[in-house]
């Protein structure tokens, strides 16, 4: 990096000052607009010079304490698909462009706008379910309300993509969505007077769990990608979705929501289900006080289970300060497959890889989980300070890490596929 940064420094000064229209725009455009659109969840649209310097303090506050864009993967810890995170190259060059007196730049030199998709970036989906009823906030803190959403195909189906649209992108904050065949769900939903349940660390107690209870997630700035050909999430028949919501109102009063899910049927055969394996540690104690305390959670590939990982979900609650999950081989040799520095669980995502991870028999996954549990942390919802252990509540922790993968002997096609 010592070496690389001059260069590009260079590079710059040889080309010409670095200007919005030239530089800077395409840099916003390329890892902000996003959100920073009108109408979305960022709270200003960052679409032209005006708005770079109408915005230009927090800006350079946010990008200086690396709380914006919202990446949080650790570059060379994997690599991942529509990563939106800015290098250190355009971080240097967007706040020494401000710093010195943000040059405007030829009209000429902008770029197209970014063209218009319409809300399913996919085209039509083949079915698009919603929130049985609208849902209005009317509190001022963090919301987390679980809906349940049934369905009625008659018989199992298997989607390859599925996009989220929130119904108000002012204060939806990020999606995860459960499979329930269990009926609980149902019996949860609207006890309190409200439509929906409040939920936190996952679908809420009692609802069971299975490698394929999760079906995806959202947050803003993901893109929807399809799987690959053959790859498939089931359905199962007149299944329960339950869509995990987190509103984020801040400070805004009576909002109302009712979000949508665009559902998209795998084309051709399936012969492989994507499921989500998680690497979990549920019986760990934080201590009271402590700063840095790792908890490690671990799961072997056995005989015959070589898989195939496409995506990866880290999950912990507000104690979290640091995730890793690594792949240790046979001979010991320790390979990073996703590493966040800076946890944060109001920006937890699902991170798909630019190429499939294999998964072979007798590797061993590994997850490290890095929590403070001191008064320090400004996020600690304790007072007083308590020993945490594992838990969906508020005041509870997870050690958990979801991969989205399909088991290489598993073929389906043998069996009557879903009409």
């Amino acid at each position: 990096m010592r070496l690389v940064l001059p260069l590009f420094v260079f590079a710059l000064s040889a080309w010409g000052q670095v200007t919005y229209t030239r530089d800077i725009s395409r840099v916003f455009q390329n890892k902000c607009q996003q959100c920073h659109r009108e109408g979305d969840i960022g709270p200003f649209a960052l679409d032209s010079y005006e708005a770079a310097m109408t915005w230009g303090e927090d800006i350079q506050r946010a990008i200086e304490e690396r709380r914006m864009p919202p990446w949080k993967p650790v570059d060379g810890h994997g690599e991942f698909q529509h990563n939106f995170g800015l290098s250190d190259e355009e971080r240097t060059m967007i706040l020494n462009w401000y710093r010195g007196g943000a040059p405007e730049g030829d009209p000429r030199d902008l770029p197209e706008p970014l063209p218009a998709t319409g809300e399913f970036r996919l085209g039509d989906p083949d079915v698009v379910v919603t929130m049985p009823q609208s849902y209005t906030l009317k509190r001022r803190g963090d919301t987390y309300r679980c809906f349940v959403i049934p369905t009625d195909f008659g018989a199992d189906r298997y989607i390859d993509a599925f996009q989220v649209v929130p119904g108000n992108r002012q204060v939806v904050h990020h999606v995860i969505l459960y499979l329930d065949t269990s009926g609980k769900a149902r019996q949860m939903d609207g006890k309190d007077g409200e439509p929906g349940y409040d939920c936190f660390g996952g679908p809420g107690d009692g609802i069971p769990l299975s490698l394929s209870s999760m079906a995806g997630g959202w947050v803003p700035g993901m893109f929807p990608n399809r799987l690959p050909a053959g790859v498939g999430t089931l359905l199962p028949k007149n299944v329960d979705i339950i869509m995990q919501v987190h509103y984020y109102p801040g400070g805004r009063t009576n909002q109302e929501d009712q979000t949508r899910v665009g559902l998209y049927f795998a084309q051709g055969e399936v012969n492989k289900r994507l499921v989500y394996l998680p690497v979990v540690n549920t019986n760990f104690k934080i201590p009271p006080g402590a700063k840095n305390h790792n908890v490690t959670a671990t799961f072997p590939i056995p005989p015959l289970f070589d898989a195939t990982a496409y995506l990866i979900s880290p999950h912990m609650h507000l104690l979290g300060t640091q995730f890793k999950l690594e792949r240790i081989r046979p001979n010991g040799r320790a390979e990073s497959l996703i590493y966040i520095d800076n946890w944060d669980f109001n920006w937890q995502g699902f991170y798909q890889y630019q190429e499939p991870v294999r998964l072979t028999a007798f590797d061993r996954l590994r997850a490290t989980c890095t929590f403070d549990n001191s008064a320090d942390n400004p996020r600690n919802p304790s007072n007083p300070l308590k020993t945490v252990g594992w838990g969906e509540g508020t005041e509870d922790e997870m050690c958990l890490g979801f991969l989205g993968v399909t088991f290489d002997r598993e073929n389906l096609i043998p069996f009557n596929q879903p009409l």
